[in-house]
């Protein structure tokens, strides 16, 4: 496989920084309170909801382009779970909130949401790694 592009950010932990090789990322990472953190600062667990929220948005435009329908309005939300597993590991859920027009209601809005499922580049990495619902609202 080869990219198209390749983003890279460089990270110190949970209660650090994380940089982009070109600067225009730089964030101060903080434990949220949730879990003994100060929270002042983004986690991990933000970032891959931004990014998969984002990432989700997009392939869903252009597969609407494709499908030839105007989803212009929509937008999606991504809840990104840190979740306990046995032996002490951790591991991550999704939920993506996906807010369709209201001339998407219904079977062309699915078809849609389906269709950007198999296309966006978060969801091919996540499949059959981590539970992604996808919530039609």
């Amino acid at each position: 496989m080869s990219a198209i592009y390749t983003a890279i950010a460089t990270s110190s932990g949970r209660d650090g920084r994380s940089v982009s090789n070109d600067g225009t990322l730089d964030l101060t990472l903080a434990r949220p309170t949730e879990l003994g953190g100060d929270g002042n600062g983004t986690n991990p667990e933000q970032l891959f909801a931004a990014g998969y929220s984002a990432c989700f948005a997009s392939a869903m435009q252009l597969v609407a382009s494709r499908q030839k329908v105007d989803a212009s309005d929509a937008a999606v939300t991504a809840e990104v779970g840190l979740n306990a597993l046995e032996g002490g590991a951790f591991g991550l859920s999704v939920v993506l909130r996906v807010e369709l027009p209201e001339h998407l209601h219904g079977e062309a809005g699915q078809k849609l949401v389906e269709a950007t499922h198999q296309v966006c580049p978060y969801s091919n990495a996540t499949k059959g790694n981590i539970p992604v619902e996808i919530v039609v609202e």
